[in-house]
């Protein structure tokens, strides 16, 4: 799905590489959960991966024709705007030149809220809130969905229906995750692949493997 070839980078061309000669290959079908220390550049390899930033030197490609993002808990979105689920979903639907009411009434459906169609998102909980956000991008049957940490500022019961969510479309309906994780627990349980980010190198792992490591997550 992914391959990463000699990837170096840096914000400044003179300064220290932040990552330094990146070779990893992600394969179809994963749902790959990204892990590493605050500062450790999990965002700008994702950026990198988006397009929103390019590399010093190397190679990224990309195997899908259509990628969605989710960003973190959407920083820019107003939770207080008198706006339905519906209505969010709308405008992202019709920008797709889909059909509105199945469109909506299908992503809804693969996050288990078709029934908060018309309640206003601000009523919502976090939790739900981001499953929204999920279902917007599920809009147009992406290849590759990725995930700025989904579980950021939710309670433990919705993060593990949001990553339980994520576990399903990915076997179910064929879709590519990736998702910059901070609950190494969670990510583990439910991921079938785990990079992580050390100092500017990366390791990929099998979650099986992963764990193996990290014995305090359970084998």
């Amino acid at each position: 799905m992914i391959k990463i070839e000699n990837l170096c980078f840096s914000y400044e061309k003179s300064s220290t590489l932040l990552l330094d000669n990146v070779n990893v290959t992600i394969p179809k079908g994963a749902y790959l959960s990204i892990v590493g220390e605050n500062g450790s550049c999990k965002t700008t390899l994702i950026k990198l991966v988006l397009g929103l930033l390019h590399p010093n030197s190397g190679s990224i490609e990309v195997a899908a024709k259509k990628v969605a993002y989710v960003p973190q808990r959407l920083e820019d979105f107003n939770s207080e705007f008198p706006i339905s689920v519906f209505e969010v979903l709308k405008t992202h639907a019709k920008a797709l030149h889909l059909n509105v009411n199945q469109a909506v009434e299908d992503s809804l459906k693969k996050v288990n809220l078709p029934s908060f169609k018309n309640n206003l998102i601000g009523n919502l909980s976090g939790g739900q809130q981001q499953r929204v956000f999920i279902s917007r991008a599920l809009m147009g049957n992406p290849d590759l969905i990725i995930l700025d940490e989904p579980s950021t500022g939710v309670d433990y019961k919705s993060q593990q229906e949001i990553y339980s969510i994520l576990k399903t479309i990915n076997e179910e309906c064929g879709i590519n995750i990736i998702s910059i994780e901070h609950n190494m627990s969670l990510a583990s349980k439910y991921s079938s692949h785990i990079l992580k980010l050390d100092e500017g190198r990366v390791t990929l792992q099998s979650c099986e493997e992963f764990k193996k490591n990290m014995p305090f997550l359970g084998a």
